[in-house]
């Protein structure tokens, strides 16, 4: 995979947070995905967000699996750690790393493809171990990859690009997540960076296991089947000197609306969705009435964003697993390893 980094110049006069970096100090590399991706619009709203909240960039690790998705994390702070895992995997790669240095900011970026497919088993665990991180799933409904099959959070009766519709029902991860006991739950949208951004900034200072599932519109068009001017059909019959798809320019779709408000939106393939912001009189800490108000608003097709369901009192994993303050990677041999008389007492309690 190859990136292209950015121009380091920056204009002196750029605001710079408590620690005296700018905005651009949380900058990755520049994006190869397509233009008008909504994932980009996360990656703005991830830079935002660390910037405002001053972490170290040295002090974030940033991990992600495979997909369209999981090139997000070569695109926001540079300077941080950064891990693409075997397709799915995420959620360990996390887990091992969070075990061993529990004082650095870890934020995972997944797709609706890599976390409710494969990764479906993972995912779950994680939540269930309350692991301390930020998860967002950029969810689009395909695998835009592999040329726009449905992936697992397609809704019913939507249309492919090739016209099959989806009869399959749709797994949601925000329901999942609040069934499996995630002690923060949120959805918004990858054009609505005036809600985005703080849910980023609550997700990355929530202690315990953070979810934001960001519905971020696919701009890809797939040619279709049966013409002799499709890409598959010239690679069959010919034998070309570069292999490149075209992908037509299309802009960012963005959403601008008030709590209790909905909004319809457009994608660029026509099809519509309704969002529903949440108004000031919602109680984010009520599991069973976060569900409740989910399931209904799914019932009338619409998409309730904003911060679903939050609580504070879960111990996270390492509270769970009573691990000591110091990082593991930071204590000393013999206090890891204590010896061959050490393990015999402890096998002993088995016997």
């Amino acid at each position: 995979m190859t990136f292209i980094a950015k121009p380091k110049v920056a204009h002196p006069s750029l605001p710079k947070n408590a620690l005296g970096f700018t905005r651009r100090d949380y900058e990755g590399a520049l994006s190869t995905l397509c233009a008008g991706c909504g994932h980009d619009s996360i990656t703005a709203a991830i830079v935002e967000a660390s910037w405002a909240l001053a972490i170290e960039p040295q002090n974030m690790v940033k991990l992600s699996g495979i997909g369209c998705s999981s090139k997000t994390t070569a695109y926001f702070v540079s300077g941080g750690h950064g891990f693409n895992s075997v397709h799915g995997r995420m959620p360990s790669i996390a887990m091992g790393a969070n075990a061993a240095n529990r004082n650095l900011q870890y934020i995972g970026v997944s797709g609706d493809g890599d976390t409710l497919s494969i990764g479906l088993g993972q995912f779950c665990h994680a939540i269930r171990r309350n692991l301390n991180m930020l998860y967002i799933i950029e969810n689009n409904g395909v695998y835009g990859l592999t040329k726009g099959q449905f992936s697992a959070s397609a809704d019913v009766g939507s249309t492919a690009k090739k016209g099959e519709t989806n009869f399959q029902p749709p797994i949601d991860p925000v329901l999942l997540a609040m069934t499996l006991g995630a002690s923060f739950v949120a959805r918004s949208f990858s054009g609505d960076k005036q809600q985005l951004v703080p849910l980023i900034q609550a997700g990355l200072s929530h202690q315990g296991f953070a979810l934001i599932d960001v519905l971020s519109p696919c701009v890809t068009f797939n040619d279709h089947e049966g013409s002799t001017k499709s890409y598959a059909y010239t690679r069959e019959h010919y034998e070309p000197a570069v292999h490149a798809d075209f992908v037509p320019l299309e802009r960012e779709i963005t959403a601008t609306y008030q709590e209790g408000e909905t909004l319809p939106l457009v994608m660029h393939d026509g099809s519509r969705i309704v969002l529903r912001k949440l108004d000031g009189a919602y109680d984010p800490t009520n599991r069973t009435l976060a569900a409740a108000q989910i399931h209904e608003r799914m019932k009338a097709g619409e998409y309730l964003t904003g911060l679903l369901y939050v609580e504070r009192s879960q111990n996270e994993f390492h509270q769970l697993n009573a691990t000591p303050d110091t990082p593991l990677n930071s204590l000393a041999f013999e206090v890891l390893s204590p010896g061959a008389q050490a393990l015999e007492k402890v096998l002993a309690r088995y016997r």
